[in-house]
């Protein structure tokens, strides 16, 4: 497993600095603090806590920040030009393939979670798996996509368009991320100042795995593993969890929406706290992956 700490650094350059100034401020962002869940699946209101400090949680074996290596190779894609952006499905730079699946546009708000106050020009960088649990540039090594950073406007607000993503056998559905100080800083080889993961809401990840075919294995493997199981939101409490939920809206023929707010706590212990392992066999796409609980 990756695990990001106060003395944790990325091997980056500033490979695409032109890329920088055009995003930052660009974009001013309606403010969803909260949301109301897919009323086909849950009927209920799916409310976000506000200003709950998120806890650090591991990056995982597929970051591609420059922090491991895959077949001897130091694995980065935040060096190259391009992966500041919104739309996360196509590939960028060099590699083309596109992600397949359900639409998902998210809206992210960057706080201090002293004073709620929002931390414009961070960023942010996301990445997460496809519709059967697989990731760009390890599993699946022609292609990038599902990755990018982006810059928080006045309000801390940043917006993607990806895709909602797949759930994979011994993990509990989400999406990673690490937060910087600005964009260079992201690209620069600077410890990130929160690495951490969004939870998915179950009644909205259930319905979408239900109705989408491309979703192959994804209510089998959501069926096998609860939030209390999971080896990552497991230890985390009933606050942190209800912060880092994202809260869904839309329509499964359209696509969803989700929002959710990150505050980040400057003092916090900046190291991962990972639960026993949950057991069970098996990874993305049910080959020989490394262990459910590391990624």
């Amino acid at each position: 497993m990756t695990d990001h700490s106060d003395t944790h650094t990325h091997d980056h350059d500033l490979g695409f600095a032109h890329d920088l100034p055009r995003m930052i401020g660009r974009r001013r962002l309606l403010s969803l603090m909260g949301g109301i869940g897919l009323a086909s699946a849950s009927g209920l209101p799916a409310l976000a806590a506000q200003c709950v400090a998120l806890p650090w949680e591991t990056a995982g074996p597929y970051p591609a920040d420059g922090s491991n290596v895959k077949d001897g190779q130091t694995v980065n894609a935040l060096t190259q030009a391009g992966v500041i952006r919104e739309d996360l499905r196509p590939s960028f730079g060099e590699m083309t393939p596109v992600a397949d699946g359900l639409k998902l546009d998210l809206e992210l708000t960057l706080q201090d979670a002293e004073g709620c106050t929002p931390l414009e020009g961070y960023a942010i960088y996301i990445w997460h798996c496809d519709t059967t649990g697989l990731y760009s540039l390890y599993d699946t090594t022609d292609a990038n996509y599902l990755r990018g950073v982006g810059v928080a406007d006045a309000e801390g607000k940043v917006r993607f368009t990806t895709i909602f993503p797949g759930c994979y056998d011994g993990r509990w559905p989400h999406i990673h991320f690490e937060v910087f100080e600005s964009p260079e800083a992201a690209v620069s080889g600077e410890a990130s100042l929160l690495t951490a993961q969004i939870a998915l809401p179950e009644a909205e990840a259930a319905a979408v795995y239900d109705a989408d075919a491309r979703y192959s294995n994804g209510t089998r493997n959501l069926g096998r593993i609860t939030i209390p199981s999971d080896n990552v939101f497991g230890d985390n409490s009933d606050d942190e969890i209800a912060q880092q939920t994202l809260a869904v809206s839309g329509d499964l023929s359209e696509g969803l929406t989700g929002s959710v707010t990150i505050p980040v706590d400057f003092t916090a212990d900046r190291s991962a706290q990972m639960a026993p392992p949950p057991g069970g066999a098996g990874g993305p796409g049910g080959g020989m992956m490394p262990p459910p609980d590391s990624k």
